[in-house]
C-alpha cells in the first residue's frame, strides 16, 4: 500500500475511532488531510472506497445518526469494543517480530498527522476520547536518529552516504550505501545492503552512525538482489567472537537475555529471578552496547570495563532522551 494512502487510511481510523458519536461524512472532509481539495463527487468516490477497504481489513464501521432526532444525516464512527482484539498470547519469537512491527510504526512519521486530526475533532466540538489511541500504537522507545532516513531509503531503493564510526578508530569515516533493509540483531538495530566503496555486503549498527543520512541521486537507483536473506546475511556479516577477549559475567533477569542465554557458556541461579551469564566477547564498546539494549534486564558485573562501558553507554541514553 502506498505510504501516502496508509496515513489517509489511518487518519480516518483514529478520527472515527477517537470520537464517541458519529462524525457526519462532510465533517470527515475536513478532518482527513487528503480530502480537502477533492472536489465533493472525487471525495465522495475516495470515502466510498476507504471505508470499503477499512471494512474488507476487518474493521467494522458503524454508521447511525449525527443527532438524536435527526435522522436525515447520517454519520460514522468505530466502536472501540468492535475493533479491539481479544487477549492474545504470542510465542518469544513472535513477540520479537511484534518488536519490530512497533517500532516501525513508531517511527512511521504518523504522529503529527494523528495530533492534527485530533485536534480537529476537538476544534469542532466533537468529543474525542483520545485513551482509545493506545488501540492502534505501542508505547514509546528509544529511537535512532538515522532509522527514518535509512527506512525511507529501503523503501525507495535510494543510495545515501552516512559518516560511520567503528570502535577503535580515530574518527568517523564516510561510506556510500545501498540499503537493502533494516533489522533488529542482539537487541540493536543494523541496517543492511552493499557497501559502494568497498564493493560488498556490509552491516552497520544505527546507533555508530554519525550526523545526518543524506540521499544521493533518484530513487530506484538499485535492485535489492534477487532471494537475499537478511537474519542469514546479519549471522554471516557479524562480528566474530572466535577470538574472544575474555569471559562477562552479566546478571540476566530470569525469562529476559535471550540473546546473551543463546551464546553463554554457563548459566547458573542467581537468587530468585535472576540468572548469572557467563558470554565470550571480544569488544567492550560491542557488548556495552548490547547489554544497555537490554535496560533494567541485565547488570553486567565482570570486568570492570565492561561493567564501566555499560554504565557510561546507559548514562549516555539518559542525556539524549531529555
Amino acid at each position: 500500500m502506498p505510504p501516502r494512502k496508509s496515513e489517509r487510511l489511518m487518519n480516518l481510523v483514529i478520527c472515527l475511532l477517537v470520537s464517541r458519536h458519529f462524525v457526519p461524512k462532510a465533517k470527515l472532509r475536513t478532518l482527513v488531510e487528503d480530502y480537502h481539495e477533492l472536489s465533493l463527487e472525487a471525495f465522495e468516490k475516495m470515502f466510498e472506497r476507504d471505508k470499503e477497504e477499512l471494512r474488507e481489513l476487518g474493521i467494522p464501521i458503524e454508521i447511525g445518526s449525527v443527532a438524536s432526532g435527526f435522522d436525515d444525516e447520517v454519520g460514522y464512527r468505530i466502536r472501540r469494543s468492535e475493533y479491539e482484539l481479544p487477549p492474545l498470547t504470542f510465542t518469544a519469537e513472535e513477540v520479537a517480530v511484534l518488536g519490530l512491527a512497533a517500532r516501525v510504526w513508531q517511527h512511521a512519521s504518523l504522529a503529527e498527522a494523528t495530533s492534527r486530526a485530533v485536534l480537529k475533532l476537538g476544534a469542532e466540538g466533537l468529543d474525542a476520547d483520545t485513551a482509545h489511541l493506545a488501540a492502534l500504537e505501542p508505547g514509546p522507545g528509544a529511537g535512532e536518529p538515522s532509522f527514518v532516513p535509512l527506512w525511507r531509503a529501503v523503501q525507495t531503493h535510494t543510495v545515501v552516504t552516512f559518516d560511520y564510526r567503528r570502535p577503535g578508530t580515530a574518527g568517523p569515516a564516510r561510506r556510500t550505501f545501498e540499503p537493502w533493509g533494516i533489522i533488529n540483531w542482539r537487541t540493536r538495530w543494523y541496517v543492511l545492503g552493499h557497501d559502494r566503496d568497498r564493493q560488498a555486503a556490509r552491516m552497520f549498527r544505527l546507533s555508530r552512525i554519525v550526523g545526518q543520512v543524506k540521499e544521493v541521486g533518484k530513487p530506484r537507483a538499485f535492485e535489492v538482489p534477487d532471494g537475499v536473506d537478511l537474519r542469514a546475511e546479519a549471522e554471516r556479516l557479524r562480528p566474530t567472537d572466535s577470538d574472544p577477549r575474555g569471559i562477562a559475567t552479566i546478571r540476566v533477569r530470569t525469562g529476559a537475555g535471550n540473546g546473551l542465554r543463546r551464546r553463554a557458556q554457563l548459566i547458573e541461579p542467581d537468587g530468585e529471578g535472576w540468572d548469572l551469564v557467563r558470554v565470550a566477547f571480544g569488544d567492550v564498546v560491542t557488548l556495552s552496547e548490547e547489554l544497555a539494549g537490554y535496560a533494567t534486564d541485565v547488570v553486567a558485573l565482570d570486568p570492570p570495563d565492561v561493567r564501566e562501558a555499560t554504565i557510561q553507554h546507559l548514562k549516555s541514553l539518559l542525556v539524549e532522551s531529555r
